[in-house]
């Protein structure tokens, strides 16, 4: 089981760290919701849970707890940037379908 983030990516998340002033790494998650039923959760992670699992990339530390992991294992975290706009992008192995708005997705 793995998680893994694109060095554009891990920079990204180390630049914002160090912007904030503290944070231990990234925390990925899923919740139910959308159209499709699963949705991504993203936040700063500024304290390791007993039940986290702890993954790292260029550097960067990337907290799951294990409910999501399932959903989620395999994927690879990028940051991309097209034309005008900029953000992550989820490369999930385990997506089967997504909604149309890309909110939300099914495994």
């Amino acid at each position: 089981m793995a998680i893994s983030l694109t060095e554009s990516a891990a920079r990204h998340v180390s630049r914002y760290i160090e912007r904030r002033g503290k944070g231990l790494g990234l925390r990925l998650g899923v919740k139910t919701t959308g159209c499709s039923g699963l949705a991504y959760t993203l936040e700063y992670a500024d304290e390791i849970k007993p039940e986290d699992e702890s993954f790292e990339s260029y550097g960067v530390t990337v907290l799951i707890d294990p409910k999501s992991l399932v959903y989620i294992d395999g994927t690879e975290l990028d940051f991309v940037r097209e034309g005008l706009n900029e953000g992550f992008k989820f490369n999930n192995p385990n997506v089967k379908s997504e909604c149309g708005c890309g909110e939300s997705f099914k495994v």
